[in-house]
Formats: C-alpha cells, sequence, structure tokens
C-alpha cells in the first residue's frame, strides 16, 4: 500500500529548528525575497516605483534615490508597524501553516513567548493574507457543490429540569448564530461566505458560479430554485451520502476541518470574526497536498503582497 503523501518525508520542507538556525537575517532575507520578487529581494520603492535606493543598515531600513522616501520591507503590508522580529514571524507563519485544524492562540503565545494579545492579531493578520487566495472574484467553474452549515451560539440548559426551555425555539435564540455557506469545485477551490441563513446560498451561487458550471446539493428545500439555473444533482442525506457519484462531500469535507477548528482549537468564535476562520480552513483544504514549506512561502508572498490590515492594525489600542 502506497504511503499517504501528509506521512511521507516530502511533506516536511521545513521547521521551527531548521528557522531558528538560520537565524535573524536568512528570516529577514526571505521577507524581501517574497515582497520583491522580480528584484530577488533588493528593494523597490513603494511609492514612486524606483529600483535604486540607499540600504540603511542601523535601521533596516531604505531610502529611494528618486523620492527620497524612506521604507522597510514590511512597509504598506500586514505587517507595517510589526515590532516581532523576522524570525519570530517565520517562526509563527510555520506554526500556523502546520496546524491542520488550526492552532489556539494560548498555544501560539506560549510557542512565541508572546502576549495573547499579539498572536491573536498576528493569526488574524496571517487569516487576511490566506484570504487573497480564497476571496478572489473569479467565478466557480467545472463541477460545483454548494452547502451550508451551522455555527456558533451553544445555548447552555439549566441545571434544573424544570427550570430548562426549548433551545430550538427562536424567542430562547441570541441572534448570534451563523451559516457558513461553502462553494467547492470538484478540482478547483472553495469559497465560503457567512449569512445569517442557508436560503441566501442561492444568491450567492448566481453571483460566484459560472452558468455552464454543473452542480451538487442535498436534499433541502432552497436548493430547488437551482435547478432554473443549472443542471443540479441532488443526494437525499436522510437516505444515503453518496448515490452513484451524486454527493457533496468535498463541501461535507471542509465543513468538517471548519467544525474541528472551532470546536477543537478555538472553543469559541466570535460571528463578527466567523468569516476569517472559514477562509483559513478554505485555505488549508486547498493547499492541503502541498509540503509544508511551500505552504509557508506562499503565506510570506500573500503577506508582503496584501495592503495594510484596517482591522487589525492597532486593533487593541481601539479597544481601550
Amino acid at each position: 500500500m502506497a504511503q499517504h503523501f501528509l506521512l511521507s518525508a516530502a511533506s516536511r520542507t521545513l521547521s521551527l529548528r531548521s528557522i531558528y538556525k538560520a537565524g535573524e537575517e536568512a528570516a529577514y532575507q526571505t521577507f524581501c525575497e517574497m515582497r520583491w520578487p522580480e528584484t530577488d529581494g533588493e528593494a523597490v520603492c513603494p511609492r514612486c516605483g524606483h529600483e535604486e535606493t540607499y540600504s540603511i543598515t542601523t535601521r533596516r531600513k531604505f531610502k529611494c534615490k528618486a523620492c527620497a522616501h524612506q521604507f522597510s520591507v514590511t512597509s504598506g503590508t500586514i505587517f507595517a508597524s510589526r515590532k516581532m522580529d523576522f524570525v519570530d514571524l517565520l517562526a509563527a507563519i510555520c506554526i500556523i501553516v502546520n496546524g491542520a485544524k488550526g492552532v489556539s492562540m494560548i498555544q501560539l503565545s506560549r510557542d512565541l513567548d508572546c502576549q495573547y494579545k499579539t498572536a491573536f492579531v498576528l493569526a488574524h493578520k496571517l487569516r487576511e493574507a490566506m484570504a487573497q487566495e480564497v476571496q478572489t472574484g473569479e467565478v466557480l467553474e467545472g463541477h460545483v457543490e454548494i452547502d451550508g452549515a451551522y455555527f456558533g451560539v451553544h445555548i447552555r440548559p439549566e441545571n434544573r429540569k424544570e427550570d430548562r426551555k426549548d433551545r430550538r425555539l427562536k424567542a430562547h435564540q441570541t441572534g448570534k448564530r451563523r451559516v457558513v455557506i461553502a462553494m467547492r469545485e470538484r478540482v478547483g477551490r472553495t469559497l465560503p461566505v457567512v449569512t445569517m441563513s442557508e436560503g441566501e446560498g442561492v444568491a450567492l451561487a448566481n453571483e460566484n458560479i459560472c452558468r455552464m458550471a454543473t452542480m451538487s446539493a442535498d436534499e433541502a428545500s432552497h436548493w430547488d430554485e437551482l435547478h432554473m439555473g443549472w443542471s443540479v444533482d441532488r443526494v437525499n442525506h436522510s437516505e444515503c451520502y453518496s448515490d452513484h457519484g451524486k454527493h457533496t462531500n468535498m463541501a461535507e469535507s471542509y465543513f468538517s476541518r471548519l467544525r474541528r477548528m472551532v470546536s477543537g482549537q478555538h472553543h469559541h468564535v466570535s460571528p463578527q470574526h466567523l468569516h476569517q476562520y472559514a477562509n483559513h480552513a478554505a485555505w488549508l483544504e486547498d493547499n492541503r497536498r502541498f509540503d509544508n514549506g511551500e505552504l509557508a512561502h506562499r503565506l510570506v508572498a500573500n503577506s508582503m503582497g496584501a495592503p495594510v490590515s484596517r482591522n487589525w492594525k492597532g486593533y487593541w489600542q481601539r479597544a481601550a
């Protein structure tokens, strides 16, 4: 029996030991190469695009010879105004890509020996970088599976039986429960969207799925409208999970990863941040066949190409 790729040595091309053994300068050079790949890590002015710069070695900054603008390798990226060493940033990326079901922020803060707040914001910035690959704006093609799953707000029952309420009734709900609609190509990428109800998935399909595509969905009645625009395979999950090739197992595989991420690692996810965890799980699911070195380099490249995070830069200062 052939060995699974994830169990082979080929899937392990990066380790924390190698990152810290290479040192701070090697990590810094990696960020430079990912920021300016077209010049092999040589600085390019982000303001005017001029390629000739002075190097201010005492502060790890550059000065453009054309417009005299001073900048660093992280200027204008999600790591703008960062205070962590580059070797620690690279180690954090390695830890996060190694976590197949995510990593808790307590664990990340202990591994990096930093505050919980620092780990929390850093991880969310990296999820924004992952979203650069997930939320591309391109329509899905080929054969697309669509399904929804509910997340959040477990209502704890009262201790005494006579005090317990029917948690299924809307009057006893908190209004924070959300649905993640997953549209996933059989051979391709996953597109998750957070909504209030699963029925909103029909409108999302109209916006994000090519009219030449074919689709698969379960027996839920709100998916009946999909037949007006696509050829749709339906499978009744009360009878079977797969019926002669008709299934939504790829979407369910994504939900399996996301559920274990939310319940097993994070335990609680705020509705306002659920979309970032959904993007994180989609990125891991779509890139599950790449070795961890490739995943880390992709995430560094995405981070260097992503703009300054308006949601997370100075997050705790605003909260205070």
